[in-house]
C-alpha cells in the first residue's frame, strides 16, 4: 500500500483493521476521523490560541492542522491543494487592479485544474480522492477572487452580497492558507466568504454563548443520521437495484424501496454536514444573529435544514434544505452575477449546468440536475394550477377533512417516491447504470412529467379559449360605466414573470 493512495504517515494498519471491522472503505474511515477530528481542534483552540493577540498564531494554527488533515487524508496528492491556493494568492497580487481579469483568470484556472484531476481519477463509483475537497476548495478560491475584485469596486456598484463579502484589503498568503484549509470545512463544506473568518479571528463573535451546546447536539444529530445511513445501506445496497431480485419485485414495492433508498442516499451527506457544522459550531464560528425568540442563532454555516427536510413534500423543499451553503454560494457568485442576461430562466439553467459541470464528467451529474430544472418547473405550475383553479373555485371541498388527508397521502408518497427517482442518476453516476434502474421502474418519472406538460399545454389553451367566449358575449354594460371599465382595466394586468429559481433570489433585486 503506497503513500500516495493510503495517506500520510500514520500506521496504515490500524486503519486498515478499523476499516474491516466496520465493513466501510479506508478512505471513508479516513474523512470521518477527519470530521470528528474538529471536535478536539475546536477545544484547542478555544483554550490555548484563543486567548493568544498575535493573529498569525490563529492563522499559522489553522492551516497547520487543516494541511495535516488533508494529509493524513490524501498524502503527497496535498500538493494540488497548495499549488491553487499559491496560484490565486500570485493572481490576487499580480491582477487585483483589473477585477475582470483576476476574476475571469481564476475562474478559469480553478475549474480547469478541478476538470483535469477528475479526467484522470473518476470511476464509476463515487471515490473518495483528493478531488473530494479540492471541489470544495475550487469554490473557495473563486468566491475569495471575486471578494478581492469587488473590494476595488466603487461600492455603489456593488450588490447587497458584495457589499457583505468584499475585500478592500488583500489578505496576506498565510491569511488565504488559513481560509482554505479550515478545519472542518475544508474536506466537504459548508462554504463561507473570508470576511467570515475575518470576523471570527478579530473576536467579533466571541462575546455570545451557547455555541458549545448547540454544536454537541448537531454532534449527536450527526451519528444518529450515520447510523440510519448504515442500517439502511445493509438493507437496500446500491447494487440490489442492478439486479434481477428488484426487477422481479411488484411494481409498487419498487417504487417504494426506491424511494427508501433515496432517502438513506440523502443522509450519507446529511451526517457528515452535521458533523462538520458542529465542530464550526463548537469554535464558535457560526454566529448569525439573534433567532426569534432571542437568544443567540449559530446556524449561520448550516448546510442542511433538517426541520423543512423531513417536513417538506416537494423537490423544491429538497433543494431549499439540502446543500444550502453550496446553493447560496451559486446564487451570489454565479446566478446573481448573469443579471445582465435579464432572463432568469437562462441565468438559473446556467447556474445549474455550472453545478453540474463542478462535480465532475459522468453523465448521472448532468442528468440529475436537468430533473431537478424540470420537477421544480413542474411543481411551480401544479401550485399555481392549483392555487387560482382549486383552492379559488372550490374551496369547500379544499377544506375538507378527507381532502386535507387525500393531499397529505399524496404529497408524502410523492416526496418519498420522487426523491429516490431523482437521485438515481447522481449516485449511479454512469449512463448504463442509472438508465437500467430507470428501465425497472418504467421510467415512470419521465411519463409523468410529459403527461403533465401535454395536459397543462392544453389546459391553459382551453382555459384561454373559454375567457375568450366570455368576452365575446353582449353586455349591457356601455363605455359611458367608468366603473366597468376601469375594473376591466385592472383584471387585465399583471405580471408575466415567474419564479424558476425557488433557491435564489431575483436578479432584479439587486439592480
Amino acid at each position: 500500500m503506497t503513500l500516495e493512495a493510503s495517506g500520510g504517515g500514520v500506521d496504515m494498519g490500524i486503519i486498515a483493521k478499523l476499516s474491516d471491522k466496520v465493513g466501510a472503505p479506508e478512505a471513508a474511515i479516513r474523512l470521518l476521523l477527519t470530521l470528528i477530528a474538529g471536535y478536539p481542534i475546536a477545544f484547542i483552540y478555544r483554550f490555548l490560541i484563543q486567548p493568544q493577540s498575535s493573529k498569525p498564531v490563529h492563522h499559522i494554527f489553522f492551516s497547520l492542522c487543516g494541511f495535516g488533515l488533508c494529509f493524513f487524508n490524501y498524502g503527497l496528492n496535498t500538493y494540488h491543494s497548495l499549488v491553487c491556493i499559491w496560484i490565486t494568492y500570485l493572481l490576487v497580487r499580480l491582477l487585483r487592479h483589473s477585477p475582470n481579469h483576476l476574476v475571469g483568470v481564476n475562474f478559469t484556472f480553478q475549474l480547469l485544474y478541478l476538470l483535469t484531476g477528475y479526467y484522470f481519477t473518476e470511476s464509476n463509483e463515487y471515490d473518495i480522492l483528493w478531488t473530494t475537497p479540492h471541489c470544495v476548495l475550487t469554490l473557495r478560491l473563486i468566491g475569495f477572487a471575486f471578494d478581492v475584485a469587488d473590494g476595488v469596486k466603487p461600492k455603489e456598484k456593488l450588490s447587497k452580497d458584495q457589499l457583505e463579502c468584499h475585500l478592500e484589503r488583500t489578505p496576506s498568503l498565510l491569511e488565504l492558507m488559513a481560509y482554505a484549509y479550515f478545519p472542518g470545512s475544508f474536506l466537504i463544506g459548508p462554504q463561507f466568504p473570508f470576511r467570515r473568518y475575518q470576523r471570527f479571528i478579530n473576536g467579533e463573535f466571541i462575546q455570545y454563548k451557547g455555541f458549545v451546546k448547540t454544536g454537541l447536539i448537531r454532534l449527536a444529530l450527526g451519528l444518529v443520521y450515520l447510523a440510519v445511513r448504515q442500517v439502511g445501506a445493509m438493507m437496500l445496497p446500491d447494487n440490489y437495484f442492478l439486479t434481477d431480485a428488484y426487477r422481479n419485485q411488484p411494481y409498487v414495492w419498487r417504487l417504494i424501496y426506491l424511494g427508501l433508498w433515496g432517502k438513506f442516499s440523502l443522509y450519507k451527506y446529511i451526517s457528515c454536514w452535521l458533523l462538520a457544522e458542529g465542530a464550526l459550531m463548537c469554535l464558535g464560528f457560526t454566529y448569525n444573529g439573534k433567532s426569534a425568540d432571542g437568544s443567540d442563532d449559530w446556524y449561520g454555516c448550516s448546510n442542511v435544514k433538517l426541520y423543512l427536510l423531513e417536513t417538506g413534500n416537494t423537490m423544491e423543499h429538497y433543494v431549499k434544505s439540502f446543500n444550502v451553503n453550496t446553493n447560496q454560494w451559486v446564487a451570489s457568485y454565479v446566478y446573481k452575477r448573469l443579471k445582465f442576461l435579464n432572463n432568469r430562466e437562462i441565468s438559473y439553467g446556467a447556474a445549474l449546468g455550472f453545478l453540474a459541470v463542478w462535480h465532475g464528467f459522468h453523465s448521472g451529474y448532468y442528468m440529475s440536475f436537468f430533473i431537478e430544472y424540470m420537477i421544480v418547473t413542474t411543481e411551480k405550475q401544479v401550485e399555481d394550477l392549483y392555487k387560482k383553479d382549486i383552492v379559488t373555485n372550490y374551496p369547500s371541498l379544499v377544506n375538507s377533512l378527507l381532502f386535507k388527508l387525500l393531499k397529505f397521502i399524496a404529497l408524502k408518497s410523492y416526496n418519498l417516491i420522487y426523491m429516490g427517482w431523482c437521485l438515481t442518476p447522481f449516485i449511479f453516476l454512469s449512463y448504463d447504470r442509472w438508465l437500467e434502474v430507470f428501465k425497472a421502474v418504467h421510467y415512470f418519472g419521465f411519463i409523468y412529467v410529459a403527461l403533465w406538460m401535454v395536459f397543462f399545454k392544453v389546459y391553459k389553451k382551453l382555459k384561454a379559449s373559454h375567457k375568450k367566449s366570455q368576452e365575446r358575449v353582449p353586455s349591457r354594460a356601455t363605455d359611458l360605466s367608468p366603473t366597468i371599465n376601469e375594473s376591466q382595466t385592472k383584471d387585465s394586468g399583471g405580471s408575466k414573470a415567474t419564479d424558476l429559481s425557488p433557491n435564489m433570489q431575483d436578479n432584479k433585486k439587486d439592480k
